[in-house]
């Protein structure tokens, strides 16, 4: 199987484009049906979840709107466990239905953050949709109501997730070759 070289690391495809966009589309439906007759506000997480939120937003057809967010909490390949906002939510997000739009959900930690932040903005609701879950690390409880694939505690990049901001140009996810 052809891997790739990311610095210093070598990684497997784990799940081709195609794949992907299969997942992708069954999200966007869930979401077309669950929020019909709404104009939801997805908020997407930078930098990671660009790409996952392009393809969902192309595959959405109910109204809608879209702003970005950014938050850190990642060096090299280890969460750093703290979440650094670095920009903030300009929108009023009052009485609004909120979809927030993440690459992965691994601890948890930063979407909790989140939700606590847009909570004391009085929104409708918060809904959480996310390209990949990884269900064994979570550490907190979430209600996370779109997920397009659960993954293992693998090392991934592609796809909008990076290794040190490289690979998230690659079209497919690959996991980290153990050595």
């Amino acid at each position: 199987m052809p891997t790739v070289k990311i610095h210093d690391k070598a990684f497997k495809i784990s799940y081709p484009e195609e794949e992907i966009l299969k997942r992708v589309k069954a999200v966007a439906d869930k979401i077309n049906k669950d929020m019909a007759g709404k104009n939801p506000l997805f908020l997407a997480v930078l930098n990671g979840s660009f790409i996952f939120a392009a393809d969902l937003m192309r595959m959405i057809n109910i109204p809608c709107e879209i702003s970005f967010v950014k938050l850190a909490s990642y060096q090299g390949t280890m969460s750093t466990g703290k979440v650094k906002e670095v920009i903030g939510i300009n929108e009023d997000v009052s009485g609004r239905t909120i979809i927030i739009i993440e690459d992965i959900v691994e601890s948890g930690l930063t979407m909790k953050r989140m939700l606590e932040t847009l909570g004391t903005r009085n929104p409708e609701s918060i809904h959480i949709c996310t390209l990949l879950l990884k269900p064994e690390k979570l550490a907190v409880d979430l209600d996370i109501e779109y997920v397009a694939m659960e993954i293992p505690n693998d090392f991934i990049v592609g796809y909008g997730l990076d290794y040190d901001q490289q690979g998230r140009n690659l079209r497919d996810i690959y996991t980290l070759v153990e050595e």
